[in-house]
């Protein structure tokens, strides 16, 4: 099978990810930010270990190179969630600027990893543009869909569209809802993550109907979310093949 770098779910064979170790630190860590960072509540720092360790023993059990961020006093315990710092292209990454003041650090020290494992930079999201990669999905190769929200701005989607339209990328906008507001998060994948090329997770309740029509009239079939499985981001799914 053909891979891709910029694909939802065509066979991965390799990813990088922020074991929660070197994410939560300790106990301490998490007792500290939490409230900070708007938590609902304080993650269970054993239960997380063990959780994650088993997360990347999927990976490995299935032949998928696995690379690490390491630890960086510079970020906080939401580094954990490392798809929001950068955007995967086939043209090299694009290093975000994240809209949530406790985690602005975070695209940096990404960056600093690509660069030393030798992965292009395509480009760089910059101020007052402000975009979260749990903000966009790839519906097909040469398709990427990008909410607009309160993370992700206007002049962010402008600058994604000058990095991606030369190389033939079309870039789907998606006027998300205000939802629980500013302080609260709502990405794209919030709602969706598309599973298959023409299958994909949804919530429709909080799915705009222009975007929603747009998955039909291409040919998705939806599967839907109950209500009270949206809360514990059932829709936020990693499809490591169709």
């Amino acid at each position: 099978m053909r891979t891709t770098h910029h694909s939802e779910y065509l066979k991965l064979q390799s990813v990088f990810i922020k074991p929660a170790k070197q994410a939560f630190v300790s106990d301490a860590e998490l007792k500290g930010q939490c409230e900070e960072l708007n938590y609902l509540s304080r993650p269970n720092f054993d239960n997380a270990l063990e959780e994650y360790r088993m997360f990347q023993a999927y990976f490995v059990n299935k032949n998928i190179e696995v690379f690490s961020f390491p630890f960086d006093a510079h970020v906080k315990i939401d580094s954990i969630y490392c798809r929001d710092a950068s955007i995967a292209t086939d043209f090299g990454m694009i290093i975000c600027n994240i809209g949530k003041g406790g985690r602005i650090n975070e695209p940096q020290s990404q960056k600093l990893q690509y660069l030393k494992s030798n992965i292009t930079i395509l480009g760089e999201i910059r101020a007052p543009g402000t975009l979260e990669g749990g903000n966009v999905a790839w519906l097909d190769e040469k398709t990427l869909a990008v909410g607009h929200t309160f993370r992700t701005n206007e002049e962010a989607i402008q600058q994604l569209k000058q990095y991606l339209e030369p190389n033939g990328i079309e870039v789907i906008v998606v006027e998300l809802p205000h939802y629980k507001g500013k302080n609260d998060v709502f990405h794209l994948m919030s709602f969706l993550s598309p599973v298959d090329k023409d299958l994909a997770v949804v919530y429709s309740p909080l799915m705009p109907i222009k975007f929603r029509n747009e998955l039909l009239h291409r040919g998705f079939e939806l599967i839907e979310v109950l209500d009270d499985e949206f809360e514990s981001m059932s829709c936020n799914v990693l499809a490591i093949a169709p």
